[in-house]
């Protein structure tokens, strides 16, 4: 029995809908297995702007450092992105947020679900039983590297790459932790043959690597393993890659398993995490009680095993959503063409229900 803190951010647009139905979920799964789960919620995004002019006022930030783990939903509005003059952006929110937090390990998990498999474009038997996770350094690189910019003409652009040992090292040996929690296998996907960074990358690899000897070990140069992905999704267990390797290949991923609306994944921090499903706000639904929860339900999920390390309550979650999905009980984006849909509060309150009975 534990006594839990999370602070909720339900963000904008599908955001508060989603989050809803993952937060009664977490509370299910608390009351089942007697954990105190104390929340509180907190605005960011447009609604955060809107209220304090802030899309990550500071009243947010204490409330996410003073908790175990943050479940967040989605952040983006129309109004702001179609006002290019706008000096205030929802999406700013998010940046300092994972600033703030130190947010420096995104983790995607990429599994199918029998459900689905047919939704996806690769073939059935090359994705059934596909189970692997993708760690990708969410600080540094070329997104991050100064000097960058345009020469004083404009004819000329350039970025800068730039890791350290430090941030290689806390990633990579986190994603050997994770692979110990699971089939013990490593991939390590970089450049090395033309990047002085990956090179940087696979010396500290190899050094962590001679510390888990029951941990296999192999090297991919991204090319081969975008290939590889597609080819052979079932080889992987754990990947752990640089930030823009790691935005590509996550994404590669995604389609594996036939809907955008199934992928959770959370952000390690440095003062804590934040679990949050990879599909944005979806401005077009939000209100309607259609959007599709189960992404979000499966941040819960990970949150209960990775922050807070319940795995027990982290599997009965999953095992819920596989139920659901197999009484079909899901929303008109995942559901079959003529089968009748349900709504967002109806696959959440589905999905309690047979936590409450199991």
């Amino acid at each position: 029995m534990k006594e839990l803190h999370i602070a909720v951010l339900p963000g904008d647009g599908i955001g508060p809908e989603i989050v809803e139905q993952a937060l009664n979920v977490t509370l299910a799964v608390g009351k089942k297995f007697g954990h105190t789960i104390l929340h509180e919620t907190a605005p960011v995004g447009a609604c955060a702007i809107e209220e304090t002019g802030s899309p990550y006022p500071d009243s947010t930030h204490e409330l996410c450092m003073r908790s175990d783990a943050v479940l967040f939903g989605a952040i983006g509005s129309p109004k702001y992105d179609n006002n290019p003059n706008a000096k205030v952006r929802p999406e700013q929110g998010l940046l300092a947020m994972r600033k703030k937090l130190g947010l420096f390990a995104n983790i995607r998990p990429i599994t199918t679900f029998p459900g689905l498999i047919h939704k996806s474009p690769l073939r059935a038997e090359l994705i059934d039983g596909a189970d692997f996770m993708c760690i990708r350094e969410l600080t540094g690189g070329l997104y991050f590297g100064r000097p960058q910019g345009r020469s004083e003409d404009g004819s000329v652009a350039y970025d800068t790459c730039m890791y350290s040992r430090e941030e290689i090292t806390r990633i990579v040996q986190l994603a050997y932790d994770y692979a110990m929690r699971r089939r013990k296998k490593v991939t390590m996907v970089d450049k090395a043959n033309i990047l002085a960074t990956s090179r940087l990358w696979r010396e500290v690899t190899q050094e962590i690597a001679a510390e888990y000897p029951e941990v296999e070990t192999e090297f991919l140069f991204v090319d081969n393993a975008a290939m590889r992905m597609i080819q052979w999704p079932k080889s992987f267990d754990v990947i752990v890659t640089e930030n823009m390797f790691g935005d590509i290949l996550t994404d590669e991923g995604s389609v594996i398993t036939g809907s955008l609306g199934m992928l959770p994944s959370a952000s390690i921090g440095l003062h804590t995490s934040v679990f949050e499903p990879i599909h944005g706000s979806y401005p077009q639904a939000a209100g309607k009680d259609i959007a599709n929860p189960l992404a979000t339900i499966l941040s819960a999920a990970m949150m209960f095993e990775y922050a807070f390390d319940l795995k027990a309550e982290a599997d009965l979650i999953r095992q819920a959503v596989a139920e659901s999905m197999k009484a079909g009980i899901v929303t008109e984006d995942i559901a079959d063409p003529g089968v009748p849909t349900c709504h967002t509060h109806e696959v959440g309150e589905w999905i309690v229900k047979w936590i409450e009975q199991h």
